[in-house]
């Protein structure tokens, strides 16, 4: 605080011309720190203009960067959830349409070249359902074969730790995709839905399954006196190669059609209806029965899938508000710390800019008192 001193008679120091000078520098120093806040736009434009401000802004603005990321992630999670919905509701058409036609060769006023011609035609639709899987992809991954599951971090705690939304597309993923046994099978398990380049393989066969036929200790093992697989067990196994992955623990496959190969529509014929045999005897092992209840099967996992990623993709919906709307709140925030008010600033300026006219004109008038002095020397 200046003090005002007069100095006396003297003419070595000039305490009234320092005090402007001082006031003068401090004003100067205020025009120039209002005019920085004015161009720039911010309060706070170093640490030593409001240290603790400084700090809370600056922890700020990095969570708002990194919300805005989560922002992004979570639309990138909405775009996997809506391609798979899309395909699941093709894929879950064309099953419908290919179960509408099974049931129409259960009918027994048709015969064997109508049903031939129904399972070709499902054939084609089953082709369709492939092609819908192979082309499913986001990112460069396969969505619809299994073995597609994503984390995406939509969330931070106040420690900076990740929360994350899973989307889980696996075939272990039992509870969503409701992986069943088939009934009338006894050792099958869920085939897979969309692989149609599974195959009969009786070696496979041989060395992941074990059929008991009852308690006759020559047909326990299923096997000819050569070691091999004997033809009634091949048709009484309700199982392909993609089965016996299943069972291996290496399952690749998607949701599920129990105990069905959609491959097996191909190979129905006339002198062989195979899936579309009313006796439940085909050649394939199993019946039209078999093949409705499968399908059944199928749709229903193809609903719950569908209804998995519908209820993710609600919560992403919601999230990505809940991410909007803190984004806006640490925006202000960051405002009301940072900025400067250009209304309070101007007028700061304006008194700065009087006190340094005020300041210039006394130390002018100042200056002249030591030359008043210097008279009684003359």
């Amino acid at each position: 605080m200046p003090i005002p001193i007069s100095g006396g008679a003297r003419i070595r120091t000039n305490i009234p011309a320092q005090n402007a000078y001082n006031s003068l520098s401090e004003a100067s120093n205020i025009i120039a720190r209002s005019q920085l806040r004015l161009s720039t736009g911010k309060r706070i434009n170093s640490a030593s203009d409001d240290v603790a401000g400084y700090i809370t802004s600056k922890s700020l603005t990095a969570r708002t960067g990194a919300l805005q990321a989560a922002l992004q992630a979570a639309g990138d999670a909405k775009n996997v959830t809506g391609i798979a919905q899309d395909a699941l509701d093709q894929i879950g058409a064309l099953l419908t349409q290919i179960k509408d036609a099974t049931a129409q060769a259960s009918s027994g006023a048709l015969g064997s070249d109508e049903k031939v011609a129904l399972a070709k035609s499902s054939y084609r639709l089953a082709q369709q359902i492939q092609f819908i899987t192979d082309s499913t992809v986001f990112g460069g991954k396969q969505l619809l074969q299994g073995n597609f599951s994503g984390d995406w971090v939509t969330g931070y705690y106040a420690n900076d730790e990740l929360m994350t939304v899973k989307i889980d597309l696996t075939t272990n993923n039992l509870e969503e995709f409701n992986i069943v046994n088939v009934p009338g099978s006894p050792d099958s398990t869920t085939v897979g839905l969309f692989d149609l380049n599974a195959t009969k393989d009786a070696k496979a066969i041989r060395q992941a399954v074990t059929y008991t036929a009852g308690p006759d200790e020559t047909r326990n093992t299923g096997v000819d006196e050569d070691g091999n697989l004997t033809t009634e067990t091949i048709n009484r196994q309700i199982v392909n190669l993609e089965e016996t992955k299943l069972m291996t623990g290496a399952a690749t496959s998607f949701a599920g059609v129990a105990g069905l190969n959609l491959e097996d529509f191909n190979e129905v014929a006339a002198n062989d209806l195979g899936i579309f045999t009313n006796d439940g005897n085909g050649g394939s092992g199993t019946g039209v029965h078999l093949t409705l209840q499968s399908l059944s099967r199928a749709i229903n996992n193809i609903n719950k899938v569908a209804s998995y990623l519908g209820g993710i993709h609600t919560r992403l919906s919601s999230q990505e508000e809940v991410l909007k709307s803190q984004t806006t709140n640490y925006k202000a925030a960051i405002s009301r710390i940072e900025d400067t008010d250009i209304a309070e600033e101007q007028m700061r300026l304006i008194t700065a800019q009087f006190l340094q006219s005020a300041s210039l004109t006394s130390l002018a008038q100042s200056n002249q008192n030591p030359a008043t002095f210097l008279q009684l020397l003359q």
